[in-house]
């Protein structure tokens, strides 16, 4: 059975909701999601709550030592009164005090250990995902998903979140402390309740929304910068800074645009909020005030009842605006929640077949025909057949577009052929485990990856439990040792991002070190010499020649010298195989390879 089959259907949407439908159900239950990542740390989790608990309990205190000081302390005219009064107040605010700091520690900590518990996750998850996802999504938007987003995330549980609670505890605290101190009084202050939530209500929706738009306009201006900075020398080399200056200008005007809107609808919900829960409450307190002129309530009760008031109040208050910053990280939790949700398409069966030891390399395509998901209309493989014996060389040749490049995506199993089977030592591959498969695969690119670490790490890459002599011995094979002693500190030199410290020739022997260390029994080369001029093609082609000793290799040839070196050539156009032979019967045959070898073999 055919893995991808199990994967969603990129072209049927019937089953799967759009984009602007996920988007318009991102409500602020999505924040769930983060529980598991919470409960994991169910130590800091508790000690967050009891802080919490202290501290608002003296929150709740605090009105009554106030009312103690005034109807006992002041009332009484005593000293001794006074300085028990004033005693008790300050014991409260300290325990208040020492309650915060504790609440603010745990959830901060708290904070980051979840925030780095997603990101981890969130990551693991993302380099597990199959080549079509990352052909369907740009690189920066991802990174802004996994920064930015998890960001947003960090202020949920570090602030938000406890902000929330604790308002919500002290609100609820507070208005039963109303009741208790004047059960008429606190009937009215309720009637201002329901005008408070009703803004906060019908301003959230739109306010999500609007939210997750601009959280998408940071990330398309994430992803053009993140996509610049990659191509920087070809913007510079253009002289196309302007240019790309004014894009990304552009980009950080509508996301201001949006970002204004959102602050706009945030700051009318917050202030509609305050102003009708503090006017209900002038308005009790007005009938409060009459109460005390006629002795019907000391003024100690009706100070102990203001302070709860306010309490109550700004807590409603500091609830509308936590809500808004809910309603943003909903939208963060949506997006993120939108790429954890993402399945690959090419898995490990439930019961892989393990590959035969030694790995002989034998490879065969049967009738494979494959279509990019990104170019449904055109075969980048068509009825394709090509068995490869054991140790033997095949140089694969032809136009632009021919299919080359996608043998090899479907060798590594990025892909999964439409039709067809391809087979490694007899074996389907889908029935193989990808990363036991990949680890029996060394391949040279084209275009050498070069990581911004160390030389020495980039060769071990190949194999990362390697020993430091076999990382020089690859080092001497790969012709490598010339300018890699020339570095400042030889192996343990950073190459600099893209191996910005290395020319394209040098980059290139490193990735070839790289090949010969791990020492797989099949070996992919895409041209790996067309980076090098004629001194090191020699040294890297003698290197290349002890490396496929043995070895069942792939070649996608682009010079005449790597032609003659192989076994069989193959020439492939538009997804077929229209010949193969050696390089003398493919010339007599006077085809498609007689003329590229005049156009592009033989200058």
């Amino acid at each position: 059975m055919n893995d991808a089959s199990t994967a969603p259907a990129s072209g049927d949407d019937r089953s799967a909701p759009s984009p602007d439908d996920r988007r318009a159900r991102a409500p602020i239950g999505s924040l769930r999601t983060l529980w598991p990542f919470v409960r994991r740390h169910r130590g800091l989790f508790i000690a967050w709550l009891v802080a919490l608990a202290c501290s608002s309990t003296a929150t709740l205190t605090l009105p009554h030592a106030f009312r103690i000081m005034i109807d006992q302390g002041f009332a009484q005219g005593g000293g001794g009164a006074i300085d028990r009064a004033f005693m008790l107040l300050f014991v409260v605010a300290v325990a208040l005090a020492l309650a915060t700091a504790a609440r603010f520690f745990f959830v901060s900590l708290l904070g980051e250990r979840v925030v780095a518990d997603l990101r981890r996750q969130l990551y693991a998850h993302l380099i597990s995902l199959d080549a079509d996802f990352f052909d369907r999504n740009r690189s920066g938007e991802l990174v802004s998903r996994l920064t930015a987003d998890a960001e947003l995330l960090r202020g949920v549980i570090a602030t938000s979140m406890s902000v929330a609670l604790r308002s919500t505890v002290t609100f609820v605290g507070g208005l039963a402390m109303l009741f208790v101190t004047a059960p008429a009084l606190a009937a009215y202050a309720l009637l201002g309740i329901p005008l408070a939530v009703l803004p906060i209500v019908i301003g959230g929706r739109r306010l999500q929304k609007i939210s997750r738009a601009s959280q998408d306009r940071v990330a398309d201006a994430n992803a053009l910068a993140n996509e610049t900075l990659g191509a920087v020398r070809t913007v510079q080399s253009h002289a196309r800074e302007p240019y790309e200056l004014g894009r990304f200008v552009e980009a950080l005007k509508v996301a201001v645009a949006t970002a204004r809107r959102r602050i706009q609808a945030q700051a009318w919900v917050t202030a509609i909020a305050i102003v009708l829960v503090f006017g209900a409450i002038t308005l009790v307190l007005w009938s409060g005030a009459h109460d005390v002129a006629e002795g019907r309530m000391s003024a100690g009760t009706l100070a102990q009842f203001v302070l709860y008031a306010l309490i109550a109040g700004g807590s409603v208050g500091a609830l509308a605006e936590v809500w808004n910053e809910l309603q943003r990280a909903a939208g963060g939790m949506g997006r993120i929640t939108e790429l954890l949700v993402e399945r690959p398409g090419i898995v490990a069966p439930d019961r892989p077949q393990p590959l035969s030891r030694p790995v002989r390399g034998e490879l065969a395509f049967e009738d494979v025909t494959f279509h990019y998901p990104m170019r449904p209309d055109l075969p980048a493989l068509q009825d394709f057949t090509l068995h490869v014996r054991p140790g033997e060389t095949v140089a694969l040749v032809g136009p632009s577009g021919a299919g080359k490049s996608t043998v090899f995506s479907l060798l590594l199993r990025f892909h999964d052929p439409e039709t067809g089977t391809l087979r490694v030592d007899g074996h389907d591959i889908r029935t193989l485990d990808p990363a036991e498969l990949r680890e029996s695969v060394a391949l040279v690119p084209q275009q050498a990856a070069i990581f911004a670490a160390s030389a020495r790490d980039n060769i071990r890459y190949g194999r990362l439990e390697a020993t430091d002599p076999q990382v020089d011995d690859a080092v001497r094979a790969a012709h490598a040792t010339d300018f890699i002693d020339a570095l400042p500190q030889g192996l343990d030199t950073e190459l600099g991002e893209r191996g910005a410290r290395l020319s394209g020739g040098q980059q290139q022997r490193i990735a070839i070190a790289r090949a010969l260390l791990k020492d797989a029994p099949v070996l992919l080369l895409d041209e790996a010499t067309s980076a090098l001029d004629a001194q090191s093609e020699r040294a890297v082609q003698q290197a290349l020649e002890t490396l496929m000793q043995g070895r069942t290799t792939l070649v996608i040839a682009h010079r005449l010298a790597t032609v003659l070196k192989a076994d069989r050539i193959v020439v492939m156009d538009r997804g077929r195989i229209v010949a193969e032979g050696t390089h003398e019967q493919l010339l007599a045959e006077d085809g498609l390879y007689a003329e590229l070898a005049k156009l592009q073999f033989l200058d």
